[in-house]
């Protein structure tokens, strides 16, 4: 499979303010067929943009058949340029994450997911992953029912209420009902969802990934569940990771990606029948 790299620059409004929203593309060729068809995917960057080892991951995904969108998160203020994985980087990714609005985190889902299914070549089936930050995203853009597998990996701030404006963390267990952060809207969530963490993540702790857990299981989310027991944050990244790349975990976690997005989105599964499917009790 090859790999055809361009990228698209989306006018977006929100919160009254319009700004132009880079979308990267990566998309997968087959010689002898242009009209090929594939499934597409919103690849959600960590707090630094579309850095080296976000395009990397985005050209592994992309090499196994999925047209893959990976939108610049920033745009609100500033270009698509990657920030540098050093102390100012992380402190402007760190400030901007939380003063760009839910608002417009969910207008730039909804428009990569609209620029994915208006592609001759996407077959809209439309799946979602990302890391850190992304992964947070990819878990809330996946509130829309146009998406059916979801794959976060070590998503931070769902826990905690903390993307995007806020008073500071609540980890509340109580589900807020008018509330718009992504835990309060678990409900919400209709396709399956794999759930990635490192058990050494101090982003997000045992406490907050039990959380997580809890409510996933309480609103009725089709789910499963990942934790490894040495993997710290950014275990996935593969430069400048400060020590804690990991690949040997990296590889297992792309296999869980791969049967999600291999069952849910390359196979034609037609309409769920809607019945519960109660399993044997047998040895």
């Amino acid at each position: 499979m090859l790999i055809k790299e361009s990228h698209a620059d989306l006018q977006t409004t929100s919160n009254g303010k319009e700004s132009s929203m880079r979308i990267f593309l990566f998309h997968p060729t087959i010689p002898g067929y242009p009209n090929a068809r594939f499934p597409g995917v919103v690849l959600f960057s960590e707090i630094y943009q579309v850095t080296g080892p976000v395009a990397r991951f985005a050209r592994q995904i992309a090499g196994q058949g999925y047209i893959v969108a990976a939108p610049s998160s920033y745009h609100d203020f500033t270009g698509p340029e990657p920030l540098a994985y050093d102390v100012p980087g992380t402190d402007q990714g760190n400030e901007w994450k939380v003063k760009k609005t839910l608002e417009s985190y969910d207008a730039d889902s909804y428009g990569t997911v609209d620029y994915l299914l208006s592609l001759p070549t996407c077959t809209g089936r439309i799946g979602t992953t990302g890391m850190c930050l992304g992964g947070h995203l990819a878990l809330r853009a996946s509130l829309d029912p146009r998406i059916t597998a979801c794959v976060a990996y070590f998503a931070t701030d769902v826990h905690s209420r903390t993307l995007g404006p806020n008073d500071g963390p609540n980890p509340s267990p109580v589900i807020e009902s008018t509330g718009n952060h992504t835990i309060d809207k678990f409900q919400n969530l209709k396709g399956e969802v794999a759930m990635i963490f490192g058990i050494k993540d101090t982003h997000v702790p045992d406490a907050g990934r039990d959380l997580i857990r809890l409510k996933l299981r309480e609103a009725g989310v089709c789910f499963s569940w990942h934790e490894f027991a040495w993997a710290q944050h950014a275990f996935i990244r593969d430069e400048l990771s400060k020590g804690r790349y990991d690949p040997a975990i990296t590889k297992a976690c792309f296999e869980v990606l791969l049967e999600l997005f291999g069952r849910v989105l390359k196979t034609d599964l037609g309409e769920a029948d809607g019945k519960k499917h109660e399993v044997e009790h047998v040895c």
